[in-house]
This record gives structure tokens, C-alpha cells and sequence, in this order.
């Protein structure tokens, strides 16, 4: 009787000992499939940062880049044209501002120089130092003192009028600058008119209004006025910076002669 009550014992606690393991393991179960989600998706997650990498770096690329593609997209007999006026305009700014840059000098101390050398050397003296000095105010200056012995009204008539040539020469090339900023937007509306020409035509070989039909025509309409736009509005900034500083050697012309002429004439007492 002992001996069926201790395997009975032994039985329990073996069946109970069993029952419990099984019950563990499978708690132990979804923390396994846990894990082994957790390690799929971190294997998984380097690929999909990569991906969403390449689509940030496909979505924010640079504006030349965009710029060439839908150069390339539209109509070349247009876009050349467009493109042809930019390189002329930027071309004919660039020579203007280094001009302009070579042609700004220090007033304030050409003046004070060509007093000192009035006062040391005599008017063969600052003739020499206006001749060595570039910039149209030394010109109009050497012009000045070269007329000196003619008196003081053909010293001021020949300061007028060589201020006059001076400034001629400054605003060289401004026209054709401000041609190819009224040309650009116009040539740009120009392929929009025959682009909705070649996009209606389409529509009437066709015989059916369709947006694959039209598409073509109505990209470049759109495409050429936004190059001709942006032609035009690269001009212009350069256009207004180069009368600005056009406008502020003159003043400096203005300002410095009149204290040229004042300079003279304490000196012809």
C-alpha cells in the first residue's frame, strides 16, 4: 500500500514537474517570437534607411540639376535662342562691372595729391601724376591742367565737356544690356504662343482632346517662358548694380571737380 501511495506520489509530482515546464516554455514562447521579430526588423531597418535615402537624395536634388533636365525637356529652337541671350547679357555685365570696378578711385586722396603737387612741382608736375593714375576723374583732371594756360573758362568749358565724354564711356553698352532683358521674356511668350499652336494642332489631327495629345505642346509653351523669365530677371539684377555704380562714380566726378576747380583757382591767385 505504501509503496502504490509513493508511486502515486511520484507520479503526481512528475505529471505536475511536467505540466509546469510546458507552461513555462510556452510563456517563454511569444518572447522568443518577440525577439526574433525585433532581429528581423532590425536586419530590416538598415535596408529601408537606405531606401528612404536614396528617395531624399532622388527628391532634393540640386536646381541646376533640375534646371539642365527641363532645359533638355523643352523646345530647342526657343531654348537656344533664350540661352544665346543670357551668355550675350552676362558677357556684356561682366565687361561693364570690371570697367566700372578699374574705373572707381580714391577722390578724396587724388585731390589731396594733385594739391601737393600744384603747391611742390607746379601744373607739369600734377599733369604728370593725373597721366599716371587711372580712372576717368584723373582724366578729366589732366584735361583740366592741360588747358590751364588758356584761362579758366576753357579750363571749366573742357572739364564739362570731357565730364560729358567720360560719362558716355561709363554708360557703354547699357542699351543692349536692357535689349536682351526686354527680348528675353519675349522670345520666352513666343514659344508659349506656338506651343499652344503645335498642342492644338494635335488635338485637331487627333480629333480627340486627350492629355497625352497635348501635353508636348503645352510642357514647352510653359518651359519657355519660365527660361525667358529667368533670363530676364538675371539681367536686371545685373543691369541695376551696374547703374548704381554708375551713378556713384559720377556723383564722385561731380563732387571731385567742383574742388578741382576750387583747387585752380587758389592756385591761379
Amino acid at each position: 500500500m505504501k509503496k502504490l501511495f509513493v508511486f502515486l506520489t511520484m507520479a503526481g509530482m512528475l505529471t505536475f514537474g511536467f505540466n509546469t515546464k510546458v507552461q513555462a516554455q510556452d510563456q517563454q514562447e511569444p518572447e522568443t517570437e518577440v525577439i526574433e521579430t525585433e532581429e528581423v526588423e532590425e536586419e530590416v531597418s538598415p535596408a529601408d534607411a537606405m531606401f528612404a535615402q536614396d528617395v531624399e537624395e532622388e527628391e532634393d536634388q540640386t536646381f541646376h540639376y533640375v534646371l539642365k533636365e527641363r532645359f533638355i525637356e523643352g523646345d530647342a529652337r526657343f531654348m537656344g535662342i533664350v540661352l544665346l541671350t543670357l551668355i550675350l547679357g552676362l558677357a556684356l555685365c561682366i565687361e561693364r562691372i570690371i570697367y566700372l570696378n578699374l574705373a572707381s578711385t580714391n577722390t578724396t586722396k587724388l585731390l589731396t595729391q594733385v594739391e601737393e603737387a600744384l603747391k611742390t612741382g607746379g601744373v607739369d608736375s600734377a599733369k604728370e601724376l593725373c597721366k599716371n593714375t587711372r580712372g576717368p576723374v584723373a582724366s578729366i583732371f589732366y584735361q583740366a591742367l592741360d588747358r590751364y594756360n588758356e584761362g579758366m573758362e576753357v579750363v571749366e568749358k573742357s572739364v564739362v565737356s570731357y565730364g560729358s565724354v567720360m560719362m558716355g564711356k561709363l554708360e557703354m553698352n547699357l542699351t543692349w544690356i536692357s535689349l536682351f532683358i526686354a527680348i528675353a521674356p519675349m522670345l520666352g511668350f513666343m514659344g508659349t504662343v506656338i506651343g499652344m499652336i503645335s498642342a492644338f494642332d494635335a488635338i485637331a489631327r487627333a480629333g480627340d482632346i486627350s492629355p497625352t495629345i497635348v501635353a508636348d505642346g503645352i510642357k514647352v509653351a510653359l518651359l519657355t517662358t519660365v527660361f525667358g523669365l529667368i533670363v530676364a530677371v538675371v539681367l536686371q539684377i545685373f543691369y541695376n548694380y551696374i547703374v548704381s555704380k554708375i551713378d556713384t562714380i559720377v556723383n564722385s566726378m561731380e563732387d571731385s571737380t567742383i574742388y578741382f576747380m576750387d583747387i585752380l583757382i587758389k592756385y591761379n591767385k
